[in-house]
């Protein structure tokens, strides 16, 4: 196999409301998406990264830079059997996980195209239907809150995420558990809080959280054991976990009991399946966090989740949450039951609607 060509395109997709979490507010998706030509087959791929340096250093502006300048350069004289390899020939990049994950998982989509079998089940996924649960960011008021949770469980999700800051979290944790007693409830902190608010975290202990994620900073796994001992509900790690590597050493000092896996964070679905293939032997269980995705990017994690060990409700939604209108045919749905089945198409089982990406491309370059 051998890339012949990378096009890439910025498209600027405004959500249907803003999303706000402990570092700031999206109202605007920069994306940049990525369109390979692997021997004459199209793969399509999503860099993850945010507007800003925030959830991590990189951004859609740095991705497009990576991609261009050494990506290219390392796949374009290359030839590989799989993939599968696309990981281990990019490890050289040092970081950039996002950049590199972009143009992975478009040439992943692209091969199973060439296999005429669907990504999940390329991938290894054994599960043709997934749970899901929503994230819901930080809302002006309770009632906001409250109403706002209440019409995602009218739609069927298993799992109900709320974003919290200093400032704005017992409070809508307790209100919310006394309005839902009984539904599947998580906090998302995004490393807005250091150590010395254990005192505080402990107080969510009373209201049975499925798992507390991310509290402490974006690189301390040292700091999340010493609060894990603290502390009865779960600790769910997101930003520290960038590499196998740092996902063992987690495990292994105990700073969690669950991970979330985002194809970005960690390099792409080869990186992504070694994370979980380690935590499915070692009884840690995984989902799979969303980046405020468009379509394609959804896509890929629907297929990274059908993994066995994704036994959680993840972040993959509907389109209809974020978007007035997707980037593919059909658009992601979810079923009253709170799921999502695996698409039985070729590759990521979505056609990108390049009419409808090239109306919203506000920067393209092509590679070969």
């Amino acid at each position: 196999m051998r890339v012949r060509k990378i096009e890439l395109r910025e498209i600027h997709l405004p959500l249907l409301a803003p999303f706000e979490t402990s570092f700031g507010s999206t109202s605007l998706r920069r994306i940049v998406l990525v369109e390979v030509d692997v021997d004459g087959t199209a793969g399509w791929g999503e860099v993850t990264a945010g507007e800003d340096p925030f959830y991590s250093y990189e951004t859609t502006g740095t991705a497009w830079r990576i991609i261009s300048d050494y990506v290219w350069p390392i796949l374009r004289d290359t030839e590989f059997g799989s993939a599968a390899q696309v990981f281990d020939l990019l490890a050289r990049i040092r970081g950039h996980q996002m950049a590199k994950a972009g143009v992975e998982t478009a040439i992943w989509d692209a091969e199973a195209k060439q296999k005429n079998m669907p990504l999940w089940k390329l991938i290894g996924g054994t599960r043709i239907e997934i749970p899901c649960g929503v994230s819901i960011g930080i809302q002006p008021s309770i009632d906001e809150l409250i109403a706002k949770v209440e019409k995602e469980l009218r739609a069927g999700y298993q799992r109900i995420k709320i974003k919290i800051k200093p400032g704005k979290d017992v409070e809508p944790v307790a209100a919310l558990r006394e309005r839902f007693p009984q539904i599947r409830l998580m906090a998302d902190a995004n490393s807005a809080y250091t150590l010395a608010d254990a005192p505080l975290l402990k107080k969510l202990d009373a209201f049975h959280l499925m798992m507390i994620e991310q509290p402490l900073d974006h690189d301390d796994i040292y700091n999340h054991a010493t609060l894990q001992r603290q502390l009865a509900t779960p600790i769910c790690l997101d930003e520290c976990i960038v590499s196998l590597e740092h996902a063992r050493a987690a495990i292994e000092i105990g700073a969690c009991q669950i991970i979330n896996i985002k194809l970005g964070r960690v390099g792409g679905i080869t990186g992504a399946r070694r994370i979980h293939d380690l935590c499915h032997g070692k009884g840690i269980p995984v989902w799979c966090g969303g980046m405020l995705e468009s379509g394609i990017g959804r896509a890929q994690n629907i297929a990274i989740s059908t993994l066995p060990n994704y036994i959680l409700p993840g972040d993959v939604s509907a389109s209809r949450r974020y978007w007035a209108e997707d980037i593919i045919a059909p658009e992601v749905d979810v079923t009253p039951n709170g799921t999502i089945r695996a698409s039985a198409k070729p590759g990521i089982g979505y056609a990108p609607r390049v009419d409808r990406i090239e109306s919203l491309t506000a920067k393209h370059e092509v590679l070969k």
